[in-house]
């Protein structure tokens, strides 16, 4: 993963529609909640050896937690493209208290603002945060920041290498 690629934005959606197909896939077959894990990356560039080192922490930090709570997981998939590191996860679990613990993942982990993780009832509903997540730039609602494109992208992936180098990773690029 030494060479950098950017990825479109067509790129981007029509790697979101083929994760929510699969997603129902999983949700059809197994009848459980799923974990969906990405990373929030601003910018054309997805994934290089440093993004990936930092999925790897959120990989960890997630199994570590579902393993506490004893859930059993059913099923578990990694993606890796240049659209992004995924990872689904099937679990055997009630999914309000998957998205408590995945919640607190985001919140506390040092690089839980650049994880995405999204938990999806056997209903096949995406289940809420319980808080706003906070902006990278600002501190601010996340949400709200995106919808107004008040941080122009060298401003934010300037904020992630800084979470980046904080946690022994290094720069972004």
């Amino acid at each position: 993963m030494s060479s950098i690629i950017e990825v479109s934005l067509s790129e981007m959606l029509e790697r979101r529609e083929q994760r929510a197909a699969r997603q129902a896939e999983l949700l059809k077959h197994f009848h459980c909640p799923l974990v969906s894990f990405s990373m929030n990356i601003p910018g054309p560039v997805k994934t290089n050896s440093k993004i990936r080192a930092a999925f790897e922490q959120g990989k960890t930090a997630l199994l570590e937690a579902v393993s506490r709570q004893t859930f059993s997981i059913n099923f578990l998939e990694e993606i890796h493209e240049a659209t992004g590191d995924e990872l689904l996860l099937s679990a055997d679990a009630p999914a309000r208290e998957l998205k408590a613990l995945t919640t607190r993942i985001e919140d506390e982990h040092p690089l839980g603002r650049l994880f995405d993780l999204d938990v999806i009832g056997a209903d096949g509903e995406k289940l809420s945060r319980f808080t706003f997540r906070r902006c990278l730039v600002c501190g601010r609602q996340a949400q709200a920041c995106a919808r107004a494109r008040a941080h122009p992208v060298a401003e934010l992936q300037a904020a992630v290498e800084r979470l980046l180098s904080e946690a022994g990773i290094g720069p972004l690029i």
